[in-house]
């Protein structure tokens, strides 16, 4: 389900992991949804309204600040008491979309019905169950599996949906005895508040290190990972180079077709140079039309490489075509590779930044390697 997941488990962080509950997903084998429910009710009575299985979901959602963490404990649980042979756990992202943090057993195929659901549960604040999605008007997709979907609710709002599918209908609608429902929902209010707490830091967190116009990571985060990374290089003997980007003629664009478009046309270049950089580039705004990747594990070789092609998409990308304008810019790219020309963050920053400007005095449009200069 990697099309429509989040993002993986934090690399790096683990949480102690209680002992795997005894799973009813496939308790009943050759029964529907709903009739497993009906022939399963009682147990399922037993186990959500037992004081120690609360207590249980609270430590346990408690004990991890990582939002798909929480989600794979809480789908642990429910696979404990709703016999579904699928699980999806989906919430809203850093970026407003909605996403799924965890997810058991599901198939690329249900990608678009499980959004539809969550879709519906969140906005309502509702249990969704049907026989078969695919007959079902309240969510368009032709998946033929029954459901049954319950919030996430804490606070007055809906920070998620939980959803059980079976890989096939069901001859009647799925549902949970009334006493059951209310205890399952007793025991995801407290998974409900402690995702919606993580989530919460997650976002913070992502606007302290975020420029609001691009996107991109903004210099005080720069700053943080050059650090780190340069500290990281030091001790292994690896390579660390620095890329130091100005948009040619940028102030142009501003004086001719005004702040808005200079705004969008920002926008577009941030988009060009983070399509151009690699998964392990660090791809930062460092202020006005400038921007800097940090490139841990590269030599000068391949840095130069990204710069050539950060280079030559920027010089072929026709800039406010939305707007019905065409306009082309260049670059001037300067590089600098630890330890061939610095020995600290900050000798990086100003030897990229002196070759930069050393391209912008040579004509512009241009990329140089510090210490060594190169054909522009």
């Amino acid at each position: 389900m990697a099309a429509v997941r989040a993002s993986a488990l934090a690399a790096g962080k683990t949480i102690a992991k209680p002992r795997r509950r005894s799973d009813v997903s496939s308790a009943g084998t050759g029964l529907d949804l709903a009739t497993r429910l009906r022939v399963f009710q009682r147990t399922l009575r037993n186990r959500v309204e037992r004081r120690d299985v609360l207590l249980d979901m609270v430590r346990s959602v408690n004990a991890t600040l990582e939002p798909e963490e929480i989600a794979e404990l809480v789908i642990d649980r429910a696979a404990s008491w709703i016999p579904a042979t699928c699980w999806a756990l989906v919430s809203v992202d850093q970026s407003a979309q909605l996403a799924v943090l965890a997810d058991r057993g599901l198939e690329p195929a249900h990608g678009a019905a499980v959004s539809g659901i969550a879709a519906w549960v969140m906005e309502r604040g509702e249990a969704f169950a049907t026989a078969d999605l695919a007959r079902d008007s309240r969510v368009t997709d032709q998946s033929a599996v029954s459901v049954l979907a319950l919030p996430l609710s804490c606070r007055g709002r809906h920070v998620g949906a939980l959803i059980g599918l079976d890989r096939l209908p069901s001859a009647r609608e799925p549902r949970l005895a009334p006493p059951i429902l209310r205890a399952v929902r007793a025991l995801l209010e407290p998974a409900a508040a402690a995702l919606d707490n993580a989530l919460l830091l997650k976002r913070t967190e992502a606007l302290s290190v975020t420029d609001d116009l691009t996107q991109l990571y903004n210099s005080r985060y720069l700053n943080l990972v050059l650090r780190k990374e340069t500290k990281r290089a030091s001790r292994s003997g690896r390579p660390l180079s620095l890329l130091f980007i100005d948009l040619d003629g940028f102030k142009s664009v501003n004086d001719t077709h005004g702040h808005l478009c200079g705004s969008r046309a920002l926008v577009e270049a941030a988009g060009v140079i983070r399509g151009s950089a690699r998964e392990t580039d660090v791809v930062s705004r460092f202020g006005g039309d400038e921007f800097a990747l940090v490139l841990p594990d590269t030599g000068g070789e391949g840095a130069y490489a990204v710069g050539e092609r950060i280079l030559e998409r920027i010089a072929a990308h026709k800039f406010l075509s939305r707007e019905g304008l065409s306009i082309h810019l260049t670059a001037s790219v300067g590089v600098a590779t630890l330890p061939d020309v610095a020995a600290s963050a900050d000798e990086l920053v100003h030897a990229a930044d002196s070759a930069m400007y050393a391209v912008k005095d040579r004509g512009k449009n241009g990329i140089l390697a510090a210490g060594a200069p190169a054909d522009t």
